[in-house]
């Protein structure tokens, strides 16, 4: 049997094409933009919300609000409106399945496929908790995995929808999204948050790991209960061997408070990525293949599909959630307000005044409502509930850091840079910023420096024997306190050093003191005086203590032939390697005496003295007498100023 809309044409635009999917609450259709000439998916809302105006404006709000969240992940809503009785949603048409068509036909993913869904959810999410979205209603029916020619584009349907059922649907205005998926504060007090989305996000991926969501009942109350009154149970219960980090960042986002799971789904993704990251889990590909709604049974007679959970009231097998206030046809459960199963708007015979009433009542009721739990949880919130304090990391490794950091509703970022440390282990954690103690925001991050271990600075090898020059050259760079020395040294020549303290490769700490020995040469000494010595002994003498010896020879009256005269320096300091000079005697200096004779006395003592002798005569005639003979005799050798005695007749 055609469907009565099948060819309708919405507001002169979106001509309805084929039936895709029907359930309580909407119908969608593949369509045709007219206008634009593309295909899309238009979701025309049930009979009973249409009728209903507070739904009409809300559908419109969150519609249009929607539609500005422009995300990769996130299926586009193009337009919405009303026509004919009619409210309508146009989306993007994904062409693909759902996780849930997936989750039937395999059970439980891996690690790695779970995860890789995940991310994609998360940003999505994140994205529209950032423009001031809430989704509300997240769950594997609104995962879509859409095949591309590219491969696979994760995407979340129907932001916002949850919230304008939950305005119609709901005396107090809780709004309510599946209860297999429901967080307990939706279900208590009706208020939502982003911490709402996170726990939902938190039992998909709990369904993901193990096949199932966490709490299985034919009663939507029982399960309502159980999430309201107990705690996750680790989804390494149901599959042993699963990764405790993935039971510990499981049990995060579905904790029970709102303020002890992550602050948003940007918080999640984070901490997700964390995970990830510690137990290298890698993207993988999305499977192919997975028929939508591979169970057969959820189609009619005509083939059409039947949607599971197309409303934020309908239980895990589709029956409706109770919602709203108490009657006596539903029991009363404790920490739950059992509320009548949603009925549509009276319908419109009822007598208008009636019908004013009651909806002025209802938003009366529904003003007050949101204004007290949005003042309580905003006092809580912007009070205390949004900070959080640092807890001590130092001298925790990064695992460690990252654990406790995790438990505190933090991140942590590690500082490529790292700070040398006396005390703490390399590797390990010096400091925070902020520092523990400190109050910051929930899901904020913080900022670890890891130490690099103790600072150390190693005397360089080849310093002994070379320059000061050079040695000054090769230790500047190093941040030591440097102290150079003057020694003397009998083998080192000056300004070269002899000695470093401490020795060559001694680790030393910054601004420790580091001493370099610089020759000045040989100690000086007395120089010896050799005077009188012969020259054999002077030499041996000086040469004993390091000294060169130069000798010169000269003649000598008073100083015998081979002793010293003299040297050079006579007396005073002298180091090794040092000269000095000697005088050597030649002894007295030898003159030949030249042949006289026969000349007279006068003439002789002049030739004699001429050549430096002195002059005697024995003679009686001094003055005229002629030498007959000399005293040495001519040709002798004798001294120069010697004395020569002449014999004259």
């Amino acid at each position: 049997m055609n469907n009565p809309l099948d060819g309708t044409v919405f507001d002169g635009r979106y001509r309805l094409n084929r039936l895709l999917a029907r359930g309580g609450m909407s119908t969608v259709y593949t369509a045709t933009d007219l206008r634009l000439d593309r295909t899309v998916a238009v979701k025309v809302m049930a009979d009973g919300l249409n009728e209903d105006p507070i739904f009409v404006r809300r559908f419109s709000q969150e519609a249009r609000a929607a539609a500005r969240l422009s995300h990769p992940n996130v299926v586009a809503v193009y337009d919405q409106g009303s026509d004919a009785g009619h409210a309508y949603l146009v989306m993007e048409l994904v062409d693909g399945h759902t996780l849930r068509d997936l989750l039937r036909a395999r059970g439980r993913l891996s690690p790695e496929l779970a995860t890789t869904i995940l991310v994609p959810v998360l940003s999505a999410l994140s994205a529209a908790h950032r423009a001031g979205l809430v989704h509300r209603d997240v769950k594997p029916e609104n995962i879509l995995l859409a095949a591309d020619p590219e491969g696979s584009t994760i995407k979340v349907a129907d932001f916002g929808l949850a919230r304008a059922i939950a305005s119609a649907s709901t005396t107090s205005g809780a709004a309510m999204g599946t209860v297999a998926y429901v967080a307990p504060e939706q279900v208590s007090n009706g208020t939502t948050d982003p911490r709402t989305d996170v726990y939902s996000a938190g039992i998909v991926l709990y369904e993901m790991l193990t096949g199932g969501p966490p709490y299985v009942s034919d009663s939507a109350i029982s399960v309502a209960y159980r999430h309201v009154h107990d705690d996750v149970p680790p989804p390494s219960a149901a599959v042993p061997g699963l990764p405790e980090e993935l039971d510990a960042i499981t049990l995060r986002a579905t904790r029970r408070e709102p303020g002890a799971r992550p602050v948003d789904a940007g918080a999640f993704l984070a901490e997700l990525r964390d995970v990830r990251s510690d137990l290298g889990l890698r993207r993988v590909p999305l499977p192919t293949g997975i028929p939508r709604a591979a169970d057969a049974g959820r189609r009619n007679a005509t083939g059409t599909l039947l949607l599971d959970d197309d409303g934020p009231n309908r239980g895990p097998a589709g029956q409706p959630l109770p919602v709203g206030r108490p009657n006596r046809d539903v029991p009363l459960i404790r920490g739950l307000p059992p509320e009548p199963p949603y009925t549509p708007p009276p319908p419109r015979g009822r007598d208008p005044e009636q019908r004013r009433h009651r909806r002025r009542f209802l938003l009366a009721t529904l003003i007050v409502a949101l204004l007290g739990a949005g003042v309580a949880t905003a006092g809580w919130w912007y009070g205390s509930g949004r900070y959080t304090s640092v807890p001590k990391l130092s001298m925790l490794t990064v695992a460690e850091a990252r654990t406790t950091a995790r438990a505190a509703h933090i991140k942590v970022e590690v500082l490529p840079s790292r700070q040398h440390s006396e005390d703490v282990p390399v590797g390990s954690v010096i400091s925070s910023d902020p520092s523990g103690g400190s109050k910051v925001l929930r899901g904020s991050s913080v900022e670890l420096r890891l130490s690099s271990g103790p600072e150390r600075f190693t005397v360089p090898n080849g310093l002994v024997g070379a320059s000061k020059a050079t040695v000054s050259q090769r230790l500047a760079p190093l941040p030591l306190d440097v102290q150079y020395t003057k020694a003397y040294s009998d083998s080192a020549p000056v300004d070269t050093v002899i000695k470093v303290t401490p020795a060559a490769g001694t680790q030393l700490r910054r601004g420790q003191s580091l001493t370099v020995d610089v020759s000045r040469g040989p100690a000086p000494f007395q120089v010896p005086d050799v005077t009188g010595h012969s020259q054999a002994d002077a030499t041996s003498t000086l040469q004993g203590d390091g000294l060169h010896v130069a000798v010169s020879q000269e003649y000598s009256d008073t100083v015998d032939s081979g002793q010293v005269i003299s040297q050079e320096p006579a007396s005073g300091q002298v180091t090794r390697g040092d000269t000095v000079r000697l005088t050597v005697s030649k002894g007295p200096q030898l003159v030949q005496v030249p042949d006289v004779t026969r000349e007279s006395i006068r003439r002789a003592t002049k030739e004699l003295e001429a050549r430096g002798f002195k002059v005697t005569v024995d003679s009686f005639f001094q003055v005229l007498g002629t030498v007959v003979q000399t005293k040495p005799g001519a040709g002798e050798m004798a001294p120069k100023g010697s004395t020569i005695q002449l014999i004259a007749v």
